[in-house]
C-alpha cells in the first residue's frame, strides 16, 4: 500500500526562497531512490516562508528505508528553517 507524507515547513522570516533551493537539490536526490515516487518541495505563491514538502512511497518499506538513509544525510544549513514543521502520513489504495 501506498505511502503519501504531506510535510508543512515554515522558513526563517525572509528565508523561504533559499530553503526551497536547499530542498529542490535534496529532492533530486531523494527521488532517486528505490520506492519513491514523488518527492518535491512546493513554495506558497502568498506567503513564501511557507513550503509543503510532498512525498509518496511504494509501501512503508521503502519509507523506512528512506528514513534510514535520511539520517545519514548532512543536516539542511542552519538559519533556514523555522521550527514547528507539520508531518501528516496518508495510506492510499486505489481502487
Amino acid at each position: 500500500m501506498a505511502v503519501r507524507l504531506v510535510v508543512s515547513i515554515t522558513a526563517e522570516p525572509g528565508k523561504g526562497s533559499e530553503l526551497a533551493a536547499v530542498y529542490r537539490d535534496r529532492c533530486a536526490d531523494v527521488a532517486q531512490e528505490p520506492g519513491c515516487e514523488q518527492f518535491e518541495i512546493f513554495q506558497s505563491a502568498l506567503n513564501p516562508d511557507r513550503l509543503v514538502l510532498l512525498e509518496r512511497w511504494t509501501d512503508q518499506a521503502a519509507l523506512d528505508v528512506h528514513a534510514g538513509v535520511n539520517a545519514t544525510r548532512a543536516p539542511l544549513p542552519p538559519g533556514l528553517r523555522a521550527p514547528g514543521s507539520v508531518r501528516e502520513d496518508y495510506t492510499y489504495t486505489p481502487k
